[in-house]
């Protein structure tokens, strides 16, 4: 029984941190500042390319 219990408490625990974890990416809004981080490379990266279009 003690075992269960201590795999419970193991459980709620990791549960716990990542409920954490995921309200501060949420209250930051740290995932759309990612995404706009990541949005500017992927544009700096393509706008350096020679345009492939030719009319």
């Amino acid at each position: 029984m003690k075992t269960f219990f201590r795999i419970i408490w193991k459980t709620f625990k990791v549960l716990a941190a990542a409920t954490g974890i995921l309200f501060v990416i949420y209250f930051w809004n740290l995932d759309q500042k990612l995404m706009e981080w990541a949005y500017r490379r992927v544009n700096e990266l393509f706008d350096r390319k020679k345009e492939d279009l030719n009319f």
